[in-house]
């Protein structure tokens, strides 16, 4: 097998992988700016500079010529090599900045070059805190510069699109915009203009940066050149907590970390995960922050006369919804399920209802024809559509659910928005007595006579089924008012809420949603009504789930964590897609 040696360890690779990832892949470090893993490696910064040779062979034999201590003669090459471009061979020989003085000076110039015409933006640049340049100046570059002239200025905060804000100074011209918009998303939307140290990223004349992938740009730009306009100047990096989670927006169950402060999402980014989203994510999906802090429902809600919905109680709300299900048979009740909340919130709203007596439960899919585009977005609007089929719920046209819901004494709906998007009007839910379990006010809440708060994907560990049968869970990002971060086990702990008290002025209770998870809910209706249900935490569901039902054998949290994901059995993108 092939063999490199680098900075004197030996290691075997397999085909002609380039020298910077192998290095990367093996624990070691090489500092870089514009080399990305899914992009071509143009290397224009030059950061990424080591020292290599090969072997003297000798043509006719094929053996190595040796030294007189017995060692391989290493031919090597004249000048320094950029490892992101460099392509392995057999006997190769390389020193990084750990072995060698020379290339430590060459990274440490290289590096004062780049920084010559850098302004000093970090204590006001978004990117502090996690700035590849800010770290590796730290690490690798010098103690101060040398350079008193003034320094080229270049266009401030441009707006290059509706999402995305350019400061020009700040670019060192990686090239990792442009790439991205020729390579991965294919609009070719930006460009480099002028030359020398005076170019910088740009759109065409009368153009506007409106790809539907265009955060991304920020994500990769390894300074603060480009930056998400919505998120500019909102908080730091050290203020936040980072919680992995699931994209709610669509089918395809892009990974995502939600970034929180004072128990409100902030913003959210990709995680990587190689088999659904790789490093990337659609804007679209970026904006459910919004979903997660505004217009949030907090506290039960009834029509007591009229149209009006008044505040009520806990205990007044699970009263009055067992009073209004007593009140009829089961087959006058209707048990609408949802593909935009989770496998274990369906489960606990279907067992305790079958429990009940409910044989059938019908779910509205969300669908938008021509929608997706083959790469993350999707046709398919909801984050669970398979899981929510292979759970039993029967998929409902319009017409069907209408005549459904104008035949029953009382509806069940689970967190969907049907009048919002245009499934039912409101006049539809007037005749029978609606119950919505619910996070947001929408015009479909506002029409339901008993609204019950539910917590959203940012507020409790719950699983979805993406588009292709892959199963994957979110983790609780926000409190309650009923949960404390201390106390969950499945909530991570930030700086602020390690240190802080509720004297802080980072802490806001007001920011806490008086909501519950709906299997909660669950076990409160089927104790007043006298059900054998009772649901434990969402992990526990899971574990009941996957030893009753054949779609998810095997299934659980630790594995799904492990393996970030787990394809259901029998499902693939043909047969569960819409």
């Amino acid at each position: 097998m092939p063999e490199i040696f680098i900075d004197g360890k030996r290691y075997e690779f397999e085909g002609k992988p380039k020298l910077l990832q192998f290095i990367l892949d093996n624990g070691k470090e090489v500092p870089f700016f514009c080399y990305h893993p899914e992009m071509s490696a143009p290397a224009n910064c030059r950061q990424c500079y080591v020292k290599v040779g090969t072997p003297v062979q000798n043509r006719e034999t094929g053996e190595y010529e040796l030294d007189e201590n017995g060692e391989r003669v290493i031919r090597w090459f004249p000048k320094m090599q950029t490892s992101c471009s460099m392509e392995m061979t057999d006997g190769m020989v390389v020193h990084t900045q750990e072995s060698s003085e020379e290339v430590a000076r060459a990274q440490k110039d290289t590096m004062e070059l780049i920084l010559i015409n850098h302004p000093l933006d970090c204590p006001i640049c978004d990117q502090a805190g996690e700035c590849p340049l800010q770290i590796q100046t730290y690490k690798y570059g010098p103690e101060g510069s040398r350079f008193e002239v003034k320094k080229v200025h270049k266009p401030k905060r441009v707006e290059l699109g509706p999402r995305v804000t350019l400061d020009a100074e700040r670019c060192i011209n990686c090239t990792r915009c442009v790439r991205f918009t020729e390579e991965i998303s294919g609009t070719h939307q930006l460009t480099i203009a002028s030359r020398g140290d005076k170019n910088y990223p740009i759109t065409a004349p009368g153009m506007e940066f409106d790809d539907p992938y265009s955060l991304n740009t920020v994500d990769i730009c390894p300074v603060g050149a480009l930056t998400s306009t919505d998120f500019r100047f909102k908080a730091r990096v050290w203020e936040m907590n980072q919680t992995p989670s699931i994209d709610i927006t669509g089918g395809k169950g892009t990974n995502v970390d939600l970034w929180t402060r004072d128990n409100l999402v902030l913003r959210l980014t990709p995680r990587y995960n190689e088999n659904v989203n790789t490093h990337w994510m659609p804007d679209e999906a970026r904006m459910a922050y919004t979903k997660f802090n505004e217009n949030r429902i907090s506290r039960p809600s009834i029509k007591a006369d009229g149209d009006n919905q008044i505040k009520t109680s806990w205990n007044n709300a699970i009263e009055t919804f067992a009073e209004k299900l007593e009140a009829v048979k089961p087959t006058d009740v209707l048990v609408l399920g949802s593909a935009h909340a989770s496998v274990e919130e369906n489960y606990a709203l279907m067992k305790t209802f079958s429990t009940w007596g409910v044989n059938v439960f019908h779910f509205s899919p969300d669908v938008k024809k021509g929608f997706g585009d083959d790469f993350l977005l999707t046709d398919d609007q909801a984050p669970n559509t398979a899981g929510v089929k292979a759970l039993g719920f029967t998929e409902t046209s319009t017409e069907d659910l209408k005549a459904a819901i104008k035949s029953a004494k009382v509806v069940v709906l689970l967190n969907d928005e049907l009048v919002d998007r245009g499934v039912l009007d409101s006049e539809d839910l007037k005749k029978p007595y609606v119950i919505s379990l619910a996070t947001n006010e929408t015009e479909t809440s506002k029409s339901t006579d008993l609204v019950i708060p539910i917590t959203c994907i940012a507020e409790h560990a719950a699983s979805y089924v993406n588009v292709e049968g892959r199963i994957q869970r979110s983790l609780p990002a926000k409190e309650t008012k009923y949960t404390h971060r201390k106390l969950d086990l499945e909530m991570s702990e930030g700086r602020l809420d390690r240190y802080g008290t509720n004297f802080d002025n980072w802490v806001n209770e007001d920011n806490k949603v008086d909501c519950t998870p709906t299997w909660e809910l669950m076990n409160n209706l089927g104790k007043r009504l006298g059900l054998s249900v009772q649901f434990g935490t969402s992990r526990e569901i899971m574990d009941e789930i996957a030893s009753s039902n054949s779609s998810f054998e095997g299934v659980s949290y630790e594995k799904m964590d492990d393996e970030n994901g787990i394809q259901l059995t029998g499902m693939n993108k043909e047969e569960v897609s819409v």
